[in-house]
């Protein structure tokens, strides 16, 4: 059957993310004209597809924005949270976030309707930069940042089992001053900087994210948000065709 596989068409959508919508396949939320869809079917260009009830169609245009997420923030399209991302930028559009930015963080996080784009800047082998300011409870010395550029085992335990143990990938660290450091990562685990952090006997009071890839923070106003400049689309497409 020609056509295009179901997850793909309804994160071009703009709905959600392709990831997301194996979920919602899997919860029997979704349609083809009228029947219940499985994972990996395709859509033809005549199909109808819905979720809950609600006809999805190809996003009209691609949106693309950067946002300076204050911390509280929560960073899911989720209405069962608040104050959720989307609700508190109230953007005219369907989007959704391209990965996370921990509640009590904040800086830098883009937003799109476009599916593929999110799968790509997502994906851990990419090895795409991130950059964050981070600010320590107390001084550190010159053997921290070794250790942090080397690489940091960090453990997740819930309710008594190991759901995380490994080592960080090699990383950049650079002194700003004595309890402040920049960060540049590759790989993005589950609150990766402050389980790094507690690794070595220190606590984060402060953590802002300033750049993902070519993408810089700058002068973006907290809570504002605004769209992409051509140059920085241009370059952004440029570094994801090579994935």
């Amino acid at each position: 059957m020609d056509g295009i596989r179901l997850n793909k068409y309804i994160s071009e959508s703009g709905f959600c993310s392709r990831r997301q919508a194996d979920v919602l396949i899997q919860e029997r939320r979704v349609t083809i004209n009228g029947r219940v869809a499985g994972i990996g079917e395709k859509v033809g260009t005549d199909d109808v597809v819905a979720v809950d009830g609600k006809a999805v169609k190809k996003a009209a245009k691609e949106i693309l924005l950067a946002f300076n997420k204050p911390k509280g923030v929560i960073c899911t399209s989720s209405a069962k949270e608040h104050p959720n991302i989307i609700e508190y930028i109230n953007y005219p559009e369907r989007i959704y976030p391209i990965g996370r930015l921990d509640k009590d963080s904040e800086g830098l996080i883009l937003l799109t309707n476009m599916g593929d784009i999110v799968n790509k800047i997502m994906k851990s082998r990419n090895s795409h930069e991130k950059e964050y300011i981070v600010t320590l409870n107390k001084n550190y010395d010159d053997e921290f940042i070794k250790k942090m550029q080397e690489g940091v085992r960090i453990k997740k335990i819930e309710k008594g089992r190991v759901i995380m143990d490994e080592v960080t990938k090699k990383c950049k660290v650079k002194k700003i001053n004595a309890n402040t450091f920049s960060i540049i990562l590759t790989q993005g685990l589950n609150r990766q900087i402050r389980r790094m952090c507690e690794s070595l006997g220190f606590k984060v009071v402060k953590l802002k994210r300033i750049r993902i890839m070519n993408i810089e923070l700058k002068n973006l106003k907290k809570g504002q948000y605004r769209n992409l400049t051509d140059i920085e689309w241009n370059t952004l497409k440029k570094l994801i065709k090579k994935d």
